[in-house]
């Protein structure tokens, strides 16, 4: 993933899942693509799934806590 969209939810009274999925909704409206990737902070990986609403959730230091980077994953080329 080269670019992406940063969302921000540090709602408590909502799961992980419920925040990925209104994430990856606003994305796909506002960008008219289907997220397929999702990094988090590490201190979210007690709730983080492998997948999440058809979307590949990974740790990534780099991102804040209650922070959320969509995007569409690059395929690979192979020459």
């Amino acid at each position: 993933m080269n670019t992406g969209m940063l969302w921000f939810d540090n709602d408590p009274k909502m799961d992980f899942n419920t925040k990925i999925l209104r994430a990856a909704e606003y994305y796909q409206k506002k960008y008219g693509q289907i997220p397929n990737l999702c990094f988090v902070h590490p201190s979210m990986a007690v709730e983080t799934p492998s997948k999440s609403s058809g979307v590949d959730v990974q740790i990534n230091q780099m991102i804040l806590p209650n922070h959320f980077w969509l995007g569409v994953k690059q395929s690979s080329m192979t020459a």
